[in-house]
C-alpha cells in the first residue's frame, strides 16, 4: 500500500521544524510547493530560481501561442 500525504505530515512538520526552523504555524500555513522548495537541495536545477531571461523566453512564447 502506497503511503498518503497525510501520513507523511508528521515527518514533514519535523524535518521543517528541525532544518527550517519554522514553528507550527510556518508549516501549516506553507503550500506543498513552497516546503518542497526550502527543503530542496539548491544544486538541484530545478530548485534554481527562474531567471528574467528565461521568464523573457516563456513570455514570448505565450505571446505566439
Amino acid at each position: 500500500m502506497s503511503e498518503q500525504f497525510r501520513d507523511r505530515l508528521p515527518r514533514l512538520a519535523a524535518l521543517s521544524a528541525r532544518i527550517l526552523g519554522w514553528r507550527p504555524n510556518d508549516f501549516w500555513t506553507a503550500t506543498p510547493a513552497e516546503l518542497a522548495m526550502s527543503l530542496a537541495d539548491p544544486a538541484d536545477p530545478v530548485a534554481a530560481p527562474m531567471g528574467r531571461d528565461e521568464l523573457n523566453t516563456l513570455m514570448e512564447r505565450d505571446s505566439h501561442g
